[in-house]
């Protein structure tokens, strides 16, 4: 079955995931590219667009980063504000209900970053939306799912528009624009329900915009 990535579809996957105490639905830790991609990075500001259950922004916020945590979903936004107030960051974060399509948060970030977020648009648009907002000298990174005929795991069928691969990410960063540091498409494993092996094929790409 194909989905449109609309607000009552994430309102649904939400809600469904809080009801069926779902340990995928915002518990887990933050993804491991987070930590190895921003490591090197001084702690400003930074957008986490689509943050969902919160896990990468409140790393982030721990770390001493500002962040600006958007997504279309009231109901994944509640669930984060509730791990973040037990985080000890929440005073560094700030949780705002958008739909990425429209929305412009009216200012640059020193990082903007997005993880798995899947708009009711086109992936590369999205993409080309979010790296407007990453302020000169800033960095842009991207954690998305590589989309493939064998892939497993995601319990639902992704349009071909919601799909993009290291390839087609980075040839839409102009090279006058944006150094890319990292652009990759690296295979781990996560442990779902009944201890049952979700094998991911992801997109990290990783960019600074040049001064």
């Amino acid at each position: 079955m194909t989905y449109e990535f609309d607000k009552d579809f994430w309102e649904r996957h939400w809600q469904e995931g809080r009801a069926g105490g779902s340990g995928s639905m915002g518990g887990n830790p933050p993804n491991p590219y987070l930590a190895r991609e921003t490591s090197g990075l001084t702690p400003g500001t930074a957008l986490d667009a689509g943050c969902g259950g919160g896990a990468e922004a409140i790393w982030l916020a721990s770390h001493g980063w500002h962040v600006t945590a958007a997504d279309i979903s009231s109901e994944a936004l509640a669930r984060a504000a509730e791990r973040a107030a037990t985080s000890g960051a929440s005073e560094r974060l700030q949780w705002v209900e958008a739909d990425l399509r429209l929305w412009n948060p009216g200012d640059r970030f020193d990082l903007v970053m997005t993880h798995y977020a899947h708009p009711a648009m086109p992936q590369l648009e999205f993409y080309d939306r979010i790296a407007g907002w990453v302020a000169p000298g800033g960095t842009l990174l991207i954690v998305g799912h590589l989309h493939t005929p064998e892939s497993t795991g995601h319990g639902h069928q992704h349009p071909a528009e919601a799909s993009a691969t290291a390839a087609t990410v980075t040839a839409r960063l102009d090279g006058t624009e944006w150094e890319i540091v990292t652009a990759e498409e690296p295979r781990r494993t996560l442990t779902g329900h009944g201890g049952r092996a979700v094998p991911l094929h992801d997109v990290v790409v990783r960019a600074t915009r040049r001064r």
